[in-house]
């Protein structure tokens, strides 16, 4: 985005004060706090009933924002900056985002319910991702001001939307739709979530479907309460396992865990694997099915891509928890629909014959407290829950209507009480709205593990592969580097992720990465960079494409293809355009030339080089020099072969700063895992691995007392001091240590004191509120691997690869 304030001002009839019409925008902002405010910014002051950002302006102006949209502007910062008056801020921003939706003309995905929204688009933008650049809501910006925030962040590079829309009363969905305009609509589950707004199910059920007005096509699960709102020229396309009248009929069974659907639609017949089994997520997996169906994904595609389905964040986790005992995570909200939903999937994740249910008042159920407890007691006995706690005032006025009840005003008295509730060999669920802090009630149920893990965050490697691309040209190849391990987070498991998202190619360093890759089941390309000639042999038995940047190689290379009898197997030639590491320099191409025309045993998929100073603007000079001799060089390759080959020189750093040399295929490695060299685009990458850590000791020293081996640490006063399980043998300098270094401990720094053992380092956590077993951040996000490597004289790469394979890794999906 990139308007002036004289292209908004007619947007959102607004009154315009100020001396510079003109000026640029290319951010919008509702929040004061924000790091990201500046001059190129319009701030919306919007008014709440407990907060005004009117009153926030001035500080605003003091650090550089010029430009906003005001109900009227404060005195004490008149004459200051430019200012848009119109009588409703929130209306002008919607406004504003309803005329910025139409200038994109891709389709829409728009969703709107009571239960589902969030899975559902999630799982939208999984299934959906490695074929689109999406944009979708971030997290649940589903409301009046989180919608048009969404659709604010829609850029020239998306071609699918995919936003959820969420109202709690009437005429809210006539605001959000020309926002959003989907032209496919989803209509998931109605339940009595904000039923208090509305005055009969009937009245709920019209509102929301006026988000699909305008939409082409409205998917959801046929219902005849439903049909009767929906209007005679919409475009239906329905599914049931009980209707057969359905658009798709389904038929499902369950084995273990996991759900198979049969699926009968336009004389096509397969059957789906879902790894879940509770309604809930066979319903959201359901409009996903149907979705791809109306897409036209093949079958095959269809299943694979429903098989890997995976639990979204916040929405009922399971945990390990204390003494043998197994929690459900459902703490981020309590209305009787989700409660409902919960307990069926309580019962699909037991582990234990007894259960127990923390729940918390529960709101917004459109019911009188007697209906709706006597109701939940009912659900309570209809699944078999051997022990109920409840917390808050409401509740616990209920108490009467529930067999083995123990109730808390408020979570604090629960707390109190939690050494004599005796939980052990049971599944736990906990259900609380959000006001209740629930999670101090799971943090103490679920099992503190002492185990030190790197944690991978696959969904922020998906966010760095589409910041990339977003780069590129749309045919652009892209080669993933998962050498050494995937710097260190880990080979496989990013690979299948790589796969799915129809990366071109993989790249490792030796044959055995590639080797291990193979046998796992990767069957993307894969590049070995560093292939040995004891390795060529196997290189071949296992589909391997070598990199090959000598004669002789080549020539030992050729004379096992030739024995194995191979036709135009695939290597890539490596070109020495000024690394002077590894490659063909310009005087050998003629030879290089007359080799390979001799030999149809192999076939140039690639002609390749690297450059030496793409990360270091100093040296650019060097870097056009080298891309001037590459495209010579390959250029040459090419006219006197007859080939067509792909092309390739960029890596991460070049991506960024030498975009127009991406010739047919760039090659991105440590920008995947949230690393640039360039400060400026570091911001808009996500931290990818966290190394995780406890706090195993804590001791007081007094002063003069020593740390560690060597005495390199004495207390100059009266020092806490913690002891944490990873040493250097982990992975972690020893020049981190003695000061120069930090942990995070529950958002502390905590200064490494001493020497850094082999298993095992020192914190200096006076000032911390800290107990044992509390967990500590190696690195993550502070501190981050690239302040790390500043502070060590090294590079980030050498942090990541230098984490021993004995540290395990976890990866999850947000």
């Amino acid at each position: 985005m990139h308007v002036t304030l004289k292209n908004i001002i007619p947007v959102i009839g607004a009154k315009w004060v100020g001396e510079f019409d003109v000026a640029f925008i290319s951010h919008i902002s509702i929040d004061s706090r924000s790091l990201q405010n500046g001059a190129e910014t319009l701030f919306f002051a919007l008014s709440g009933p407990n907060n005004d950002a009117h009153n926030y302006i001035g500080e605003l102006i003091d650090s550089g924002v010029v430009n906003f949209v005001v109900s009227y502007i404060p005195e004490e910062v008149r004459n200051q900056a430019n200012f848009l008056v119109v009588d409703n801020t929130l209306a002008a921003l919607q406004q504003f985002a309803t005329w910025y939706r139409n200038h994109f003309k891709f389709p829409v995905i728009g969703i709107t319910g009571s239960n589902g929204k969030t899975i559902v688009k999630e799982w939208l933008n999984f299934v959906l991702g490695p074929d689109f650049n999406i944009i979708r809501s971030p997290k649940s910006y589903n409301s009046q001001v989180g919608v048009p925030l969404s659709v604010i962040s829609i850029n020239e590079k998306h071609n699918l939307g995919i936003f959820e829309a969420g109202i709690s009363t009437v005429s809210e969905m006539e605001n959000l739709e020309p926002i959003i305009a989907p032209t496919i609509g989803i209509l998931t589950n109605i339940g009595t979530a904000h039923d208090e707004g509305f005055s009969n199910i009937a009245q709920k059920i019209k509102e929301k479907l006026k988000l699909f007005k305008h939409s082409s096509l409205l998917i959801y699960n046929l219902n005849k309460t439903i049909e009767a709102f929906i209007p005679p020229d919409t475009k239906r396309f329905s599914w049931s396992f009980k209707d057969e009248s359905a658009d798709v009929f389904l038929e499902r069974r369950t084995s273990g865990d996991h759900t198979f659907v049969a699926v009968n639609w336009n004389e096509r017949a397969f059957e789906v694997e879902i790894p879940f089994r509770d309604d809930a997520s066979i319903e959201n997996a359901m409009h996903c099915l149907l979705v791809l169906l109306h897409f036209g994904y093949e079958n095959d595609v269809i299943k694979n891509r429903l098989s890997m389905l995976f639990p979204v964040e916040m929405r009922l986790k399971v945990k390990k928890g204390i003494h043998n005992s197994t929690v459900i995570d459902d703490s981020y909200s309590s209305d009787f629909q989700s409660l409902k939903i919960a307990l069926d999937f309580l019962e699909t994740q037991k582990q234990h014959k007894k259960k127990t249910l923390v729940l918390s008042d529960i709101f917004q159920s459109g019911l009188t407290n007697e209906e709706l407890y006597s109701r939940v007691s009912q659900l309570v006995i209809s699944n078999k829950i051997n022990r109920v706690i409840g917390i808050g005032e409401t509740i616990s006025a209920f108490r009467h209507k529930f067999v083995n009840c123990i109730t808390f005003d408020t979570t604090n008295e629960f707390l109190a009480a939690f050494d004599q509730l005796n939980f052990a060999n049971e599944t736990i669920l906990v259900k609380g709205a959000r006001q209740f802090r629930f999670e101090k009630i799971v943090s103490l149920l679920e099992e503190k593990t002492h185990e030190t893990v790197l944690e991978i965050n696959l969904n922020a490697i998906s966010h760095n592969l589409n910041f990339f691309k977003s780069k590129l040209n749309p045919d652009t190849k892209m080669m993933i580097m998962v050498k050494a391990f995937g710097y260190g987070n880990g080979g496989f498991e990013i690979a299948r992720l790589l796969e799915h998202h129809k990366v071109d190619y993989l790249g490792v360093a030796f044959a055995d990465e590639g080797i291990a890759l193979k046998t796992q089941g990767i069957s993307l390309p894969i590049m070995v960079m560093n292939p040995e000639s004891t390795s060529f042999a196997s290189i071949i038995q296992f589909g391997l494409e070598p990199e090959i940047y000598s004669l002789k190689g080549l020539v030992a290379f050729l004379k096992i293809a030739n024995e194995k009898k191979l036709e135009h197997y695939p290597i890539h030639i490596k070109l020495d355009t000024g690394m002077h590491r590894l490659g063909f320099e310009e005087p050998q191409l003629l030879e290089l030339i007359s080799v390979l025309k001799e030999n149809k045993s192999v076939k140039v998929k690639s002609i390749l080089s690297h450059m030496a100073t793409s990360d270091d603007l100093q040296h650019h000079a060097f870097a056009l020099s080298q891309i001037a001799l590459f495209e010579k060089m390959s250029s040459l390759m090419i006219a006197q072969l007859g080939i067509d080959p792909i092309r390739h020189i960029l890596n991460t750093s070049g991506i960024s700063n030498y975009t127009e040399a991406q010739f047919d295929m760039v090659r991105l490695g440590i920008g995947l895992y949230g690393v640039s060299n360039d400060a400026s685009e570091q911001k808009y990458l996500e931290n990818v691995g966290t190394l995780k850590s406890i706090l195993s000791q804590i001791r007081t020293i007094p002063a003069g007392d020593s740390v560690g081996y060597g005495r390199r640490f004495t207390a100059e006063h009266e020092t806490k001091i913690a002891t944490i399980p990873i040493g250097y043998a982990d992975g972690i300098s020893r020049l981190w240590g003695n000061g120069i270094g930090y942990v995070n401990v529950n958002g502390k720094k905590a200064p490494i004191t001493g020497s850094i053992c082999m298993d095992m380092l020192m914190v200096d956590v006076s000032g911390i509120t800290c107990k044992e077993g509390d967990p500590v951040v190696i690195f993550g996000e502070d501190p981050s691997v690239v302040y790390m490597a500043k502070q060590l004289k090294t590079i980030p790469y050498e942090i990541l690869t230098s984490i021993s394979q004995r540290v395990k890794r976890v990866f999850y999906r947000e």
